[in-house]
C-alpha cells in the first residue's frame, strides 16, 4: 500500500508528518536520535544482524563518497580518491 492510498490527500499526510516530527526527542549534543519504533526493531535483531546492518550502511556511505569524489575531482587517480575516502571516514585519523 502506498502513502497516496493510505492518506486521503496530501494535506492529511503533511499533518501526520508534522505530528510525528513534533514528538521526536532531540538532544542538542546529537545529530540524530533513533526513533522509538526503530529502536524497538533493532532490540529484536541479533548482534550479527545489527553488525551486518551497520556494515552495510558504512559500505554504502563509502561507495557514495567514492562516487562523489571521483565526480568532483576527475583529475585524481583511484589511489588518491581512496586515501581521501579513508581520511574522511576516519575523521582525519589516517
Amino acid at each position: 500500500m502506498t502513502l497516496r492510498k493510505t492518506f486521503v490527500d496530501e494535506g492529511v499526510l503533511i499533518a501526520a508528518v508534522r505530528r510525528k516530527m513534533a514528538t521526536l526527542r532531540l538532544d542538542p549534543g546529537q545529530i540524530e536520535v533513533v526513533d522509538d519504533t526503530m529502536a524497538e526493531i533493532l532490540r529484536h535483531k541479533t548482534p550479527a544482524e545489527r553488525i551486518r546492518i551497520g556494515f552495510t550502511m558504512w559500505t554504502s556511505a563509502r561507495n557514495m563518497l567514492m562516487t562523489h569524489l571521483k565526480k568532483t575531482h576527475p583529475e585524481w587517480n583511484n589511489d588518491r580518491v581512496e586515501k581521501e575516502v579513508a581520511r574522511r571516514l576516519s575523521h582525519g585519523a589516517i
